[in-house]
């Protein structure tokens, strides 16, 4: 792609975020997004139509979280194949229009939460919770609310693992430019390095009752 994009195929995070124009965003688990702060629900609202004017010229389906603090916009990966081409150049006229109605960019506040289901090597969990939380599979691997609001599961055996035991972790997907924060404020809050050999991509935390929780910032910066 170079620095254009094209409006069609696909790029990796790193290749999003050479396009210009780009700066507000950042990649978490489930695509790009930005968020802008506003001074009221309607000052938030105003970005809206732009939103769609983009949306419509690029044809991406954007999700859009409308709060009274902020508008959170996002492009949602829908498939393996991962960020449309089109998400850069949508995501450029987004960010202009947010300048021009005096919205503030806060990429530090850009994250999703997803959750690592780990399952016996010879159980398949995933029809259950599909079914038990009225999400939808996919990929091979992985399950999804169809409305993108609850947050996303990966299920995948665990090493070592013994029957009739699962093991669960939550991941939270932040901006490389945030990850080493967030993962110093656990830690300041009582929270022990489980595993470091990982980072920058991830690190593995323990809560002090040892829950285990992942801060991932490598869907910020993957290149293929």
């Amino acid at each position: 792609m170079g620095e254009s994009a094209s409006a069609s195929g696909w790029v990796s995070p790193a290749a999003f975020h050479r396009f210009p124009g780009v700066t507000d965003w950042r990649v978490t688990g489930t695509g790009p997004q930005a968020v802008f702060s506003a001074t009221s629900l309607a000052h938030a609202a105003r970005l809206v139509q732009p939103i769609v004017d983009a949306a419509e010229r690029h044809r991406v389906l954007p999700d859009v979280d409308l709060r009274p603090e902020a508008v959170v916009v996002r492009v949602p990966i829908r498939g393996p194949e991962g960020i449309p081409a089109a998400a850069a150049p949508f995501a450029a006229l987004v960010s202009r229009a947010a300048s021009e109605l005096a919205l503030t960019p806060e990429p530090s506040l850009a994250q999703s939460i997803g959750i690592y289901v780990a399952q016996h090597s010879r159980a398949d969990v995933r029809p259950f919770f599909v079914a038990a939380l009225g999400y939808e599979p996919l990929g091979d691997t992985d399950a999804v609310d169809p409305l993108r609001c609850g947050p996303q599961l990966a299920f995948n055996p665990i090493t070592g693992d013994s029957p009739s035991r699962g093991r669960t972790h939550v991941d939270v997907f932040v901006p490389a430019d945030q990850a080493q924060t967030r993962v110093d404020a656990a830690l300041a809050a009582g929270g022990r390095l489980a595993d470091g050999t990982h980072a920058p991509a991830w690190w593995s935390l323990a809560s002090p009752d040892n829950h285990g929780v992942d801060i991932a910032s490598w869907t910020d910066t993957y290149d293929d």
